[in-house]
């Protein structure tokens, strides 16, 4: 429960967070990401974002599949991952804790 509540803390300021940065933006998230990945040393940064997210997602697959759940009940988590990184594995937290976790 402290680890889902973590999560939930994290993930509400970082989602309106995320969400108000979208609306004032003055470009696209496609644009910003093409410009993010023309220099190296930002495109590092990018890179090293991508690499953490793919970690988490087979995070999630496999904890998914501990829990003998389908693999198109951690879909939207993945799609969620994919575009906003940080936003899928939180909320894949905030909702669905660990499979480890006690069943209270």
């Amino acid at each position: 429960m402290t680890l889902r509540l973590l999560a939930l803390t994290l993930l509400v300021p970082f989602a309106a967070y995320t969400g108000w940065t979208l609306m004032n933006a003055e470009q696209s998230l496609v644009a910003f990401g093409l410009e993010l990945m023309a220099r190296p040393d930002t495109a590092q940064v990018v890179i090293d974002l991508y690499l953490m997210a793919g970690l988490g997602c087979c995070w999630m697959v496999s904890d998914n599949c501990r829990r003998r759940g389908t693999w198109i009940s951690v879909l939207p988590y993945l799609l969620l991952t994919a575009v906003f990184v940080s936003l899928g594995p939180l909320l894949y937290l905030a909702i669905r804790g660990v499979s480890s976790e006690r069943q209270a």
